[in-house]
């Protein structure tokens, strides 16, 4: 007689999309845009930094919640509800997708660099490290990429926690607090203060890739995966990238507020910079632990980076089918997809790796423009006809929704009128 799986043990067979949800989070929202806010304004853009995950936190949620309830991913969702979600979807994917590829490999390779001092240029970095994701993607595909953030993650959380708690023993809080903090009311501050809610702690296009690692999951152990199976899992995704949003901006405030320091717009200087200072105050001994910290960091968003949008790409056209012929030609799409845009995205290197900040504040302002449109479309899939009735969120869940739907499009607004008409 076959013994039904016991829950704990259901459980625990979801846990792996939550770990690449982190490693694809925690990339140039935590290292550049965290801890810029914390070394230019101190403490006082914490409550942004907890707006941002607590607003987004719904939205993310529904993607692999969808993919559980319904075995199916969110593009196929956003395609039956209908022209415009789908192709609003595409328009925002496309327009994004490779100033996002570009802007994640620069920094990685900056760092890389400032790790092995090889005297190699930005751009050959970035060559070497995406070829080495593509080849990580290709012969270990899904298990190796689920593998590699286990791993990743864990080791960056005590890497980083272990940095916060030594900068508190350093005796910088007292100085960080005294100083006084630029105003927020500038054109300038709002701007950076919605660049840094568009990437923290992910964009929300990031449910979508959730929703196909969701069911990539299922597929490979070949078990459906339940709600409360994925909702443990994106809790530990989402958790730990905020947490270590939230340390690497403590690192920002305690280590270079106040100092008079400001951020090269070279992504080898900045990485020089950043371990710099750290080391200048925590001591040249922790120079290391940084500079790994952080490399470690960038490189997990590059693999997964370079593995979702491939994925995303392959599923576009035919999202609801799945026999095996059909995998097939998927499978072909993304390996496909898998050298052209990292190309397309190093000739935006060639042209641009000079000016790496302004790249991801762009980047990150197109992201939180299109947060309220995904965050609606997503709101609707997990509430409407397509979600069975017992997988639906319930009421006190749905209104702290519409309140976090609400402040998204409040946030965007404001942005429209400093950028625009103020």
């Amino acid at each position: 007689m076959k013994h039904k799986p016991s829950s704990k043990s259901s459980i625990l067979k979801s846990i792996g999309p939550g770990f690449l949800l982190a490693g694809a989070a925690i990339g140039v929202s935590h290292l550049v845009q965290a801890t810029r806010a914390g070394a230019d304004y101190g403490f006082i853009l914490i409550w942004v930094l907890l707006l941002a995950c607590i607003s987004k936190y719904p939205f993310l949620e529904f993607g692999p919640r969808f993919a559980a309830g319904t075995g199916k991913h969110v593009i196929t969702g956003y395609k039956r509800m209908g022209k415009f979600p789908y192709w609003t979807y595409i328009f925002i994917t496309i327009g994004s997708m490779f100033i996002i590829q570009a802007a994640v490999t620069i920094v990685t390779a900056g760092l890389a660099e400032r790790l092995f001092n090889f005297g190699w240029s930005p751009f050959l970095w970035s060559f070497i490290i995406l070829g080495a994701c593509i080849a990580l993607l290709l012969i270990g595909k899904y298990p190796g990429l689920d593998r590699s953030m286990k791993i990743i993650v864990s080791f960056l959380t005590v890497a980083t926690l272990a940095a916060v708690i030594m900068a508190f023993g350093a005796g910088t809080l007292e100085n960080s607090l005294q100083t006084p903090a630029p105003s927020l009311w500038t054109v300038s501050s709002i701007g950076f203060m919605i660049a840094f809610m568009g990437w923290m702690p992910i964009p929300l296009d990031a449910s979508v890739w959730h929703s196909i690692w969701t069911k990539e999951k299922s597929l490979q152990t070949r078990q459906k995966l339940s709600v409360k199976g994925a909702f443990a899992d994106f809790n530990i995704g989402y958790l730990s990238a905020s947490f270590i949003g939230l340390l690497f901006f403590l690192l920002g405030a305690l280590v270079m507020f106040g100092n008079g320091s400001s951020f090269s717009s070279n992504s080898v200087e900045f990485s020089s910079q950043l371990v710099d200072l750290y080391g200048k105050t925590l001591g040249d001994w922790s120079k290391p632990l940084i500079s790994i910290a952080a490399f470690i960091t960038m490189l997990s968003t590059v693999l997964t980076v370079t593995d979702a949008y491939p994925r995303v790409i392959s599923e576009l056209k035919h999202p609801e089918k799945d026999k095996a012929e059909e995998i097939k030609d998927k499978w072909k799409i993304y390996k496909y997809c898998i050298f052209t845009i990292p190309v397309l995205s190093l000739a935006i290197l060639y042209f641009l790796s000079g000016s790496f900040t302004i790249l991801v504040d762009f980047a990150a302002g197109l992201s939180f423009l299109s947060a309220p449109f995904l965050a609606w479309f997503n709101y609707k899939l997990v509430t409407g006809k397509q979600m069975p009735l017992k997988h639906r969120p319930g009421k006190n869940y749905r209104n702290f929704s519409l309140v976090c739907f609400a402040c998204l499009v409040i946030f965007n607004i404001i942005y429209l009128y400093f950028t625009f008409i103020n």
